[in-house]
């Protein structure tokens, strides 16, 4: 059975499997058995790409030959997605996006009617699904598909989230779109909040999302900000779940600043349940200690948003998220939200009254040190006694300063090598040490 779903729905080549036209209507007929209940409703957003519409359209036609009451909500993030697919009472919800990828690129994300990621075993039922030969979509054309405007709802929910944004005036706030979905909502929100506005990247022609903008490639929007005194810039990606900030230097903040101050808010709020904070193993070791002097623990999971998304509901966490900037504030929406999270940056500079760049000052992030090594199979490392060893004098050279991380690549024959501390020549010599360990004794 080919596996279909990564770590962030389907993705591939748009017009190539599996986002040909066969796979992407049994995709939607196989979502629809798996839901299996009848009178199915189904809610679809896309991006900009301009293949999402043949896209959302072929999905649509083998949902409804299953039955299902299809509708769309055209061009939106996929938070917004998620919110209304639960909000709405849809049994599922459906993003058409590649996230950052280049235009070439799609993908299908899928929503509960809860407005959550669904499981591994949910995705495994829809892949046997798709793979069994023993039926098929009927044929004939894609029609239209109903569309409805329910983006209002999704702003007027995001807007809760800043109650004192008249603290903050008056706000020179520049955000880049990525020519992608945000587009749709966030300069119409950040307008209606009051903030003097300059926005980047707002002009979608179907193919240049994430071309030289957006939270992948923030230096026009580092630029702009310090050319144009703004206190504060946003990018987000193509599909608006994640965003990375710049402070009023034209410093260009990641996730790791981002959580820690707004965990440091909450928990003075009485909003961080836990006084715990949930990340991945590529959070700075740096987060990890500040947050402990502020009497929250750091609770670490593996790459990936669902990790951290599984974690959370675990735990019943409020916060968590990854260095990229995909941040999960869970008394909002249990997904990665860019536009949730910029406003939770500026609740904090209003309860505050400090601004960005003195916030993510307080956070100091350690020195960190990446090496891969190509090796031809995946053993154990800790069954090598010479590799084994090396890992081990390491980690009590790093004790309590310092933190190491050896892992096999997810999409290559690679052993990737991270090393964080105080001084990078001393960890650079140490991750050499690994290194040739694993070369000496891993062909």
């Amino acid at each position: 059975m080919a596996q279909l779903f990564g770590t962030d729905g389907i993705r591939g080549t748009a017009g190539k499997y599996p986002l040909d036209v066969e796979t992407v209507r049994r995709i939607g007929a196989a979502l629809v058995k798996t839901l299996s209940r009848s009178g199915v409703r189904l809610l679809i957003g896309r991006d900009t790409r301009e293949s999402g519409d043949w896209i959302v359209r072929e999905l649509a036609h083998g949902a409804r030959v299953e039955g299902a009451d299809v509708h769309s909500i055209g061009v939106a993030p996929t938070p917004a997605v998620a919110y209304l697919t639960g909000a709405l009472r849809f049994d599922a919800g459906v993003v058409i996006s590649a996230s950052h990828n280049p235009f070439e690129d799609n993908g299908i994300k899928v929503f509960s009617g809860s407005g959550q990621k669904h499981g591994q075993h949910f995705e495994e039922r829809i892949e046997a699904l798709v793979a069994d030969q023993s039926w098929a979509v009927s044929p004939g054309d894609s029609g239209a598909v109903e569309h409805g405007e329910h983006l209002r709802k999704y702003l007027d929910h995001a807007k809760t989230v800043l109650p004192d944004a008249e603290a903050l005036r008056p706000m020179k706030l520049a955000v880049d779109c990525a020519n992608g979905a945000m587009t749709a909502v966030a300069p119409a929100l950040f307008r209606e909040l009051g903030f003097d506005l300059t926005v980047l990247a707002a002009e979608p022609d179907g193919r240049n999302i994430n071309k030289g903008v957006g939270s992948t490639h923030p230096g026009l929007l580092a630029e702009t900000v310090r050319q144009g005194g703004h206190r504060l810039g946003v990018a987000f990606d193509g599909d608006g779940d994640r965003a990375i900030f710049v402070d009023g230097r034209g410093r260009v903040v990641d996730g790791d600043h981002v959580m820690f101050m707004c965990a440091r808010q909450m928990k003075a709020e009485g909003r961080l349940r836990g006084d715990a904070v949930v990340a991945t193993v590529m959070s700075n070791i740096g987060l990890e200690l500040a947050l402990k002097k502020e009497g929250i623990a750091l609770l670490r999971t593996g790459v990936g948003d669902k990790y951290v998304m599984e974690e959370m509901q675990r735990r019943s966490s409020s916060l968590g998220g990854e260095q990229s900037g995909h941040l999960i504030f869970a008394d909002y929406l249990f997904t990665g939200d860019g536009l949730i999270t910029a406003l939770n940056v500026l609740r904090t500079m209003a309860a505050t009254g400090r601004e960005f760049g003195d916030l993510a000052d307080d956070l100091t992030t350690y020195p960190q040190v990446l090496m891969n090594v190509r090796v031809r199979e995946r053993v154990d490392l800790k069954t090598v006694p010479q590799v084994a060893d090396a890992m081990r004098r390491v980690e009590e050279q790093l004790s309590g300063h310092g933190r190491l991380l050896v892992r096999y690549s997810g999409t290559e024959p690679l052993v990737r090598v991270m090393l964080e501390g105080r001084d990078t020549g001393e960890i650079e010599v140490m991750a050499t040490e690994i290194v040739q360990a694993i070369r000496e004794n891993i062909h």
